[in-house]
């Protein structure tokens, strides 16, 4: 499946709320999802998005990693199922708006927290996916700012 429209199933899943636990494992999958982007961007991608790809890579993996990792059936994970990138623009656009919205979840979770374990989780999850959105958005200035140093016609 392509990735903008695995974003946008995670978008969707997220949004559609649930429990903390379900929420968390929304979060969860949309970290390994970014990650999974990264990594793919790192190998396939436009050779000047490679370095901020591989760093993507790395913080969506450590926002994975502060979380419990929730149990997941084979056809559960997202990432597991990105076949195709497409455009890197677009992708990175789904992407960076997914960040943010993971952002906000996890704000929202920690608010409510009966737990300072959860609570800490959180704010550590809430780090990683920020660090990960600068990334995304470094991406997309990288890229906007090649096409737009380049002719019109190189463009069209």
């Amino acid at each position: 499946m392509d990735a903008v429209r695995l974003i946008v199933t995670s978008r969707r899943s997220l949004a559609a709320g649930g429990g903390v636990r379900e929420l968390l494992a929304e979060v969860w999958r949309a970290q390994a999802l970014a990650q999974a982007i990264g990594s793919r961007l790192a190998v396939v991608g436009p050779p000047e998005l490679r370095g901020e790809a591989l760093g993507l890579t790395e913080l969506a993996g450590r926002g994975c990693g502060v979380l419990d990792t929730p149990e997941l059936g084979p056809d559960e994970l997202c990432a597991a199922r990105l076949t195709e990138l497409g455009e890197p623009c677009p992708v990175l656009m789904h992407l960076g708006g997914l960040l943010g919205e993971v952002g906000i979840t996890l704000v929202g979770i920690a608010c409510s927290a009966d737990d300072e374990a959860t609570y800490w989780q959180c704010m550590e999850a809430i780090d990683a996916a920020d660090e990960s959105r600068d990334r995304v958005l470094e991406m997309i200035r990288k890229l906007t700012s090649h096409d737009e140093a380049l002719p019109e016609w190189e463009t069209g």
